[in-house]
C-alpha cells in the first residue's frame, strides 16, 4: 500500500522579520529537524512554492523533489468562504469544513485540488512507496474532509498547528488509514 504523509509547516517568524512568505523562525526549524527524526524515508517529497513549505522539508532533513502551486494556492473565493485565522474559532472546525466542501463552492474545489494532486503524488510512486508532503492549514483541512468524507468529523478535533499532520494510505484508487499526527502526541 502507499503512503502519504502530510504536515503543516514549521513556525514562521513574526512580525517584521516575515518578510515575503514567511520564512521559518529558529524554533521553527528546530521544530522541524525534531519531527523529520521520526519520518521516512520517502520516495517523494513535494511542497507548496511558498518558501516556509520548502524550508520546513529542507530543515525534516528531506530533499524537494518538487514544488506544485496547487499545495499553497488559496484562491480568493475561498478567503471570502473560510477566511484566513477564523477557523480557530469554529467550535468543531472539521464539520464545518465537511460542510462548505458538501456545498460545492470554492472550499469543495480547493478540497478537490488537493485530492487530485494528492493522487497524482500517490500513483508516482512504487506500489509500497511513500509521500511526504508539506503544505498549509486550511488547505489540509479542506482535502482531507475531501478524501474522507463519511468520517467522524467531530472527533479530528482542532485545525493543524505548526508541524501537524496526517499519514494516511493509498490502496486500489482509494484513500485509507487516516492516523494523526498531533504536536505532544
Amino acid at each position: 500500500m502507499r503512503r502519504l504523509e502530510i504536515r503543516r509547516h514549521a513556525y514562521t517568524k513574526k512580525g517584521a522579520g516575515r518578510g515575503k512568505g514567511s520564512h521559518l523562525s529558529s524554533e521553527g526549524v528546530r521544530q522541524a529537524r525534531e519531527i523529520g527524526q521520526a519520518l521516512g524515508p520517502f520516495d517523494l517529497v513535494l511542497t507548496s512554492s511558498i518558501p516556509r513549505t520548502l524550508e520546513s522539508a529542507l530543515a525534516m532533513g528531506f530533499a524537494v523533489d518538487e514544488q506544485w502551486d496547487v499545495l499553497g494556492d488559496i484562491p480568493a473565493d475561498v478567503w471570502e468562504e473560510i477566511g484566513h485565522h477564523e477557523r480557530w474559532a469554529w467550535e468543531q472546525p472539521f464539520v464545518e469544513f465537511a460542510r462548505l466542501a458538501a456545498t460545492g463552492g470554492a472550499t469543495a474545489r480547493l478540497g478537490q485540488r488537493q485530492k487530485e494532486a494528492w493522487r497524482t503524488a500517490l500513483e508516482a510512486v512504487p506500489a509500497n512507496g511513500a509521500v511526504l508532503v508539506v503544505s498549509h492549514g486550511r488547505i489540509m483541512e479542506a482535502g482531507l474532509v475531501t478524501c474522507f468524507p463519511d468520517s467522524d468529523f467531530p472527533a479530528w478535533g482542532t485545525p493543524f498547528q505548526h508541524g501537524e499532520g496526517v499519514e494516511f494510505g493509498y490502496e486500489d484508487g482509494r484513500f485509507t488509514e487516516l492516523h494523526w499526527r498531533r504536536n505532544g502526541a
